[in-house]
């Protein structure tokens, strides 16, 4: 019994039954001007419905009265904008009429049940209520006192059920339109290419200095000359500094959504992945030709991770090994090809973060990469269209 009597005492079941009453306070002035036309609110509705401002009013009282604990978040599925299409006044138009029915069966259910269960009362002890027309003529006897906690227990119900019904109705006919859930699936879905970004510069930026540090670490260990220990310790203080600017730069996305990608590393400053590969021990032979200058920026800032991704590959598994590095731009395409002798276990096909990465972002730009063992060594080869 305890478990049917607690939906009375949550505070959402009484700001439902306030929702449900707000459109009665209309009608029962309107009674008072004319009881005679007395659906006449009902029809003023309709022009009010197609206003699209009210649809956007609607869904804020909706939020905060039907909505468990009155919080915004916790439900998605009642739209909080203006009408935006013929189909959203519509569906406010049927909304406001709907309301209006419901809120008429909650003030019956408020008013009349408990006065019929005053009247059932007074029955059982033996007077006849007079102000009730359906209960005028009938005997009283004590047997009516059974039905007054029927209809206490009536009241309650409907007053719980009705506000049950109207939060179910202002999903349906408040809820997004076809247009926003597309719009809002469009928001999600560039909110996980945009996580996915992020994912592949931490890894790519950080994953590169922490590899240099400790490829530059064990070989200044194992070399035990002071010279090359100062060189090894310049180079790990570079590569540190080079990482915490692009943990900056990462950072600042998070923290302003409208920061430009402008701000992140080009194939201009391949020079300097190089010169950190070199001060690795890794004898890199590079090759540029064509103007770097002319490769559009989406382009030369993904050409730059996938360089850097593959030379941070190159260390990790092959070492301080002779690299080969060709850079072209030509006939609209981006070419870049990062070679090395094998000296380690040769990935499976799709092993590897790094690989699956560069795999990425050479389709995402409409091109191609092509890894894995190659005529005695390792290859990295990606065509990026430049338009």
């Amino acid at each position: 019994m305890a478990r049917f009597l607690r939906p009375l005492f949550r505070g959402t079941t009484y700001t439902r039954l306030l929702h449900l009453w707000i459109p009665m306070l209309f009608e029962s002035v309107w009674l008072f001007i004319d009881m005679e036309h007395w659906w006449m609110p009902a029809l003023l509705l309709v022009p009010l419905g197609l206003v699209p401002a009210v649809r956007l009013g609607e869904g804020v009282q909706a939020q905060l009265m039907l909505v468990p604990g009155g919080r915004r978040d916790r439900d998605a599925a009642i739209s909080v904008a203006p009408s935006a299409t013929w189909a959203d006044r519509l569906r406010t138009v049927v909304w406001l009429e709907v309301r209006m029915v419901l809120g008429a069966l909650a003030m019956f259910s408020c008013v009349w049940l408990p006065t019929f269960a005053v009247d059932f009362a007074g029955l059982a002890f033996g007077s006849v209520p007079g102000g009730n027309p359906l209960l005028r003529h009938v005997q009283p006897h004590a047997a009516y006192g059974l039905l007054v906690p029927i209809a206490l227990l009536a009241s309650g119900a409907s007053v719980v059920g009705l506000g049950e019904l109207v939060t179910v109705i202002a999903r349906r006919l408040l809820g997004p339109s076809a247009a926003e859930r597309l719009a809002a699936l469009e928001e999600r879905t560039e909110q996980l290419l945009e996580r996915n970004r992020i994912a592949r510069e931490l890894h790519d930026s950080i994953g590169h200095a922490l590899t240099v540090a400790v490829v530059q670490a064990g070989a200044a260990r194992a070399a035990g000359d002071p010279e090359f220990t100062d060189r090894a310790l310049g180079a790990i203080e570079e590569t540190g500094r080079a990482a915490l600017e692009d943990l900056e730069r990462v950072l600042g996305v998070l923290r302003e959504q409208a920061r430009p990608v402008s701000s992140r590393p080009t194939l201009a400053e391949a020079d300097r992945l190089l010169e950190s590969a070199r001060g690795s021990g890794a004898k890199v032979d590079a090759e540029v030709t064509g103007a770097l200058e002319s490769v559009p920026g989406p382009v030369s800032r993904e050409g730059y991770r996938i360089l850097q991704e593959s030379l941070t590959n190159v260390l990790r598994h092959a070492g301080s090994v002779p690299v080969r590095v060709r850079v072209c731009v030509d006939a609209g395409t981006l070419g870049l090809e990062v070679r090395n002798p094998l000296r380690a276990e040769i990935p499976g096909p799709g092993r590897g973060s790094g690989l699956r990465g560069i795999r990425e972002r050479a389709a995402l730009l409409g091109g191609r990469a092509h890894t894995g063992p190659d005529a005695g060594d390792w290859q990295v080869h990606v065509e990026l269209p430049l338009r």
